[in-house]
């Protein structure tokens, strides 16, 4: 045995298969070595600390026990000839010799003693030469004077030899196969209700099932009469199941045609039916599949029978309750790996592998003994894990994943959906959040049918909607997707068509139609990266595909603040490239918004000189405007005003109206830094002009609540609520950032005339609009905790601002929030300091050498 979980479960199946199988004979001698054989292995497994040293007398006495059962399961005891009785007798008194030898019951105290003694070793060699001779002298003569018909009593439960031969399958003691099982035993036991244990190739469907079969509740309740039926080893027609059914139960009925001769047998008594891998017999495209279902439809409705299926395939028959078999946990991933793979060093590569795997039990149990059998340290493991990915699951002896996905790929139902299929499913797989449903249509034009082949995918357990897409396990997903995404022409079609989509949602504002729209990259954002993660990798130079993720940053930026893996790549893109710039451009509008604007001033600075060798003179002017921006929020306000108006230079010359008004509003905001407020006012007013005449809205908005911050900066108080009240009668209800700000803005104007109350009514206002947002919340719960601070409450400052630095963290978002929080907290820190300095008694405004803040 190679493993320490299949020693202890050869150990405890063959106890389990003696007991059953010892009511069997009914010949003294026979019973007397079950169980006497069945006590010895019972003392190896209680009592033997290092089972190592002893596996191997407890497989020795399951060879004599395969050896009776095959025999005994042949002839009835008074047609056994005499040499067999005293080979069966012969054969009694060794075994009894021996588990005396192992258990004095005068000496049971010292037992452990006993059995670490190294001086054991030799006898433990001796008993095992002992059996071996006796074992082969009982084949012997089994084999000459034996010679009986097939009687009624062979079972087709898996003899013990078979059992402990069978341990590559999964045995997993997780919380989730613990409940399944319980589940299982209780709908049985108390009802007989039929379950089917439904899921994916190597989920441990079979491991539950044997759990079940030999649970005490249910071995209480059905004795002996409990049957395990393969069925993927038969060819599956009505014939061939029926006669193993007649086999297995002891109806003692050559060749079936029905249920009929059956049926008094099955009905004189209570049994328990599992009836393995029956997605071989129940696939509705396979030959004669309607006559099995029947015949499995009938057991299932019988009062006495109880019956349990683990399948592949969801097409059982209705009565079964359907129990879906899921992933194990982390917890027991961990611990069946480690099971196998004995090292004392346990390092987070292992779990993150674990974790690469789904939790997928078959392939954490593969990869397990892979490493064993390598004798591969943890770094070892993790190499040719990256290297290999799942191709590295396959053991010496041949298991491995692929052959168990493979299984299911050549099923009838799987095969009689065409030829193209297999590349459907390799599509379908190749996106880690899995397919969303209702983006098929569009996603997969080419595809006829595609409705049905994805409910065929899910009746097959290859695929599972969670949450509206069609997803699939990890080591599934990595073994049926195509290596190369250039020799999927489909694949190629699917890259297409999320680029058109891209392109045609790619650069619109709240104000702007199909605006909402472009929000489904929320839902979808990470299978539209790995799918341009993937194609970049291996084509530098294609425009189309960059000119994709300049588009996919840009949703990025609008709908799902946060760093893209595509950020190293586009910046590593040769200069001579046509979409560098543009993806540049897109990648620093990311980083501004993410909080990071020297960064973002680095990557304009970089396309703005791409943009000017390339003569784009409206890129070259965009560019500009937001270089401006960027200075603006890094206090170089001058650098910012001269950038300001050459792009509205550039914008006058391509007569660009809405260039002119965006690069006016921008020159605004930075006068207003510089405090040339006059200026300032006449350059917003100026923009807002043209955004009217553009019919933007959404900019429109903005000017007012930039003009009445301007207006309040001068002390024109009435000016600048008639602007702010002007900017919240054009805000759609939806524009929630939009109200944010100008309730920021009005917060600042009542707080600095001390009226607090009206400040904090326009608070309350502002959280209204966070909408489950957690940037937005984190942007209310800082302006909150400001207004506090202005109120010298600076403990709920103080409160209010970790928990914004919270909310901001859990929800993953880095940008302003915690630029705001950390200005705040200086402030807060700075006024507890003053509060203590008797000479000083006024709050800061803003923090030393800090530009950017808002305060």
């Amino acid at each position: 045995m190679n493993t320490k979980s299949r020693r202890q479960k050869g150990l405890n199946v063959a106890i389990e298969a003696l007991n059953r199988t010892k009511e069997v004979p009914s010949n003294t001698p026979a019973r007397a070595v079950f169980g006497s054989t069945s006590g010895l292995l019972s003392e190896i497994r209680d009592s033997v600390v290092d089972k190592k040293d002893y596996v191997e007398l407890g497989l020795a006495c399951a060879d004599v026990c395969g050896a009776l059962d095959r025999g005994l399961a042949y002839a009835q005891a008074d047609q056994l000839k005499q040499p067999v009785l005293e080979a069966i007798e012969q054969l009694t008194t060794t075994v009894a010799q021996i588990q005396g030898s192992i258990v004095d019951p005068d000496k049971r105290s010292s037992l452990s003693h006993i059995f670490n003694a190294r001086g054991n070793k030799e006898t433990i060699a001796a008993w095992r030469s002992e059996l071996d001779r006796i074992h082969r002298v009982f084949d012997t003569e089994l084999a000459l004077h034996t010679h009986v018909a097939v009687s009624n009593i062979h079972h087709e439960v898996v003899t013990t030899r078979e059992i402990v031969s069978d341990m590559h399958r999964i045995v997993v003691k997780g919380q989730e196969e613990a409940e399944i099982k319980d589940q299982t035993v209780v709908g049985l036991v108390e009802s007989l209700t039929p379950i089917a244990l439904i899921g994916v190739g190597g989920i441990g469907k079979t491991s539950v099932a044997l759990t079940v079969l030999h649970d005490d509740r249910i071995r209480k309740r059905f004795g002996g009469n409990r049957r395990f039926i393969r069925c993927d080893q038969f060819q599956p027609a009505p014939a061939n199941f029926l006669s193993r059914l007649s086999k297995a139960v002891g109806a003692g009925v050559e060749n079936p045609e029905d249920l009929t001769p059956l049926r008094p047998f099955l009905s004189s008594k209570e049994i328990f039916i599992v009836l393995d891998n029956a997605e071989s017999i129940l696939d509705p495209q396979g030959s004669d599949a309607k006559k099995i279902y029947t015949v499995v439809e009938e057991l299932s409705r019988m009062s006495n029978v109880g019956l349990l299926i683990t399948s592949r395939i969801t097409t059982i028959p209705s009565d079964c309750k359907r129990l879906d078999v899921p992933a194990i946990s982390m917890d027991a991933a961990r611990s069946a790996f480690y099971w196998i793979y004995d090292k004392d060093e346990r390092p987070n590569v292992i779990d993150n592998i674990l974790e690469r795997l789904d939790f997928h039990p078959l392939s954490v149990t593969l990869l397990a003994t892979v490493a064993h059998q390598n004798n591969w340290d943890s770094s070892r493991l993790a190499r040719e894990w990256e290297l290999r990915q799942t191709n590295v699951l396959r053991t010496e002896h041949n298991d491995s994943l692929a052959a168990t996905i493979e299984l299911s790929l050549t099923s009838p139902m799987f095969r009689e959906l065409g030829p193209n299929t297999r590349e459907f499913l390799g599509v379908v797989a190749f996106f880690p959040q899995g397919v969303d449903e209702n983006n098929l249509d569009w996603l997969f034009p080419s595809v006829p049918d595609r409705r049905n082949i994805i409910d065929r995918f899910c009746i097959l357990s290859l695929t599972s909607r969670i949450n509206g897409f069609i997803t699939m396990l990890a080591p599934l997903r990595d073994h049926l997707s195509p290596r190369d995404p250039r020799t999927s022409p489909l694949l190629c079609m699917t890259k297409d068509c999320y680029s058109s989509r891209l392109r045609l949602l790619g650069d619109l504002e709240r104000d702007q139609a199909g605006f909402k729209e472009s929000q489904w990259i929320r839902l979808e954002d990470m299978n539209v990266e790995h799918l341009l993660n993937v194609f970049t990798s291996y084509d530098v130079v294609s425009g189309s595909t960059w000119d994709a993720c300049a588009d996919f940053v840009n949703h990025l930026c609008h709908h799902k603040l946060r760093f893209t893996v595509l950020g190293p790549k586009i910046e590593g893109l040769p200069d001579d490239q046509g979409s560098k710039g543009q993806c540049l451009f897109r990648l620093s509008s990311l980083l501004r918004s993410l909080g990071n604007h020297m960064e973002a001033k680095q990557l304009l600075t970089h396309a703005l000189e791409l943009e000017r060798r390339q003569g784009n003179d409206d890129r070259v002017a965009r560019t500009l405007w937001r270089l401006a921006d960027e200075n603006r929020m890094l206090g170089l306000h001058e650098e910012g005003i001269q950038q300001s108006k050459e792009a509205l230079e550039i914008y006058e010359q391509l007569g660009d109206g809405e260039g002119q008004a965006k690069s006016w509003n921008h020159l605004g905001r930075l006068l207003v830094k510089v405090d040339r407020l006059d200026a300032a006012e006449e350059a917003v007013s100026h923009a807002m002009e043209l955004f009217l005449d553009q019919r933007r809205e959404l900019w429109v908005c903005d000017s007012h609540n930039l003009l009445g911050r301007i207006c309040g900066d001068k002390g024109e108080r009435e000016k600048a609520i008639q602007h702010f009240e002007a900017a919240i009668s054009i805000a759609s209800s939806d524009w929630h950032d939009s109200l944010i700000s100008i309730h920021w803005s009005l917060v600042l104007l009542f707080s600095s005339e001390g009226e607090f109350d009206n400040a904090q009514s326009h608070v309350d206002q502002a959280k209204s609009h966070t909408v489950d947002d957690a940037y937005l919340l984190g942007d209310v719960m800082v302006l909150q905790a400001w207004l506090w601070y202005r109120q010298r409450r600076l403990n709920e400052a103080k409160a209010e601002v970790f928990s914004a630095l919270e909310t901001s963290r859990k929800f993953g978002d880095t940008g302003y929030v915690g630029q705001w929080c950390r200005d705040l907290l200086w402030l807060i820190e700075h006024a507890a300091k003053c509060s203590d300095d008797s000479d000083s008694n006024t709050l800061c405004s803003t923090p030393p050498s800090t530009s950017t803040s808002t305060f």
